[in-house]
């Protein structure tokens, strides 16, 4: 908040403060109840909601196949979808991981990379989704199918101001 502050002799100026119109909800699933997913090498560690965006953080463990742990990177048209429907949230935002065709190269076959996907908020009513890569046969993608956003090892809400 500003300091209220004298203009001129007589003139008072009101400080000012931002007031919120409504609080944010946010749901936050830690360790979401996953029906299938293409990688064995990832994990979903978090996802948070609100009316602003969906917030999907993974964690990728090096394949112990590869020398030094293989690498990874994220394909730009990835998207969530929610369950039940053919509506395509496309991602906003990566942090953490390079886009294809750049790679993160590990150094080791124990190592693990924590990162973050951005995408646009769900419809309120979405109960469940899949987090898609690329949607074709070969390659190694990570999709992941009727990922609940209800159910889970642990969640919360959180009400911001």
């Amino acid at each position: 908040m500003r300091p209220s502050t004298f203009v001129g002799s007589n003139h008072f100026v009101m400080p000012t403060i931002e007031i919120p119109k409504t609080k944010e909800i946010e749901k936050v699933i830690h360790s979401p109840f996953v029906v299938h997913q293409t990688s064995e090498h990832l994990t979903i560690h978090r996802i948070t909601s609100n009316d602003r965006f969906t917030q999907i953080d993974f964690i990728h463990y090096a394949d112990p196949i590869y020398h030094k742990g293989g690498w990874v990177q994220i394909d730009r048209d990835t998207f969530i979808r929610p369950n039940g429907s053919n509506h395509k949230l496309t991602l906003v935002d990566a942090f953490g991981i390079p886009y294809a065709p750049e790679k993160h190269h590990y150094n080791s076959t124990t190592a693990f990379l924590c990162y973050t996907l951005y995408f646009p908020a769900l419809p309120k009513s979405t109960t469940s989704i899949d987090i898609i890569e690329k949607e074709t046969t070969g390659g190694n993608w990570f999709n992941f199918y009727g990922v609940a956003i209800e159910k889970a090892l642990s969640q919360r809400l959180v009400a911001n101001n």
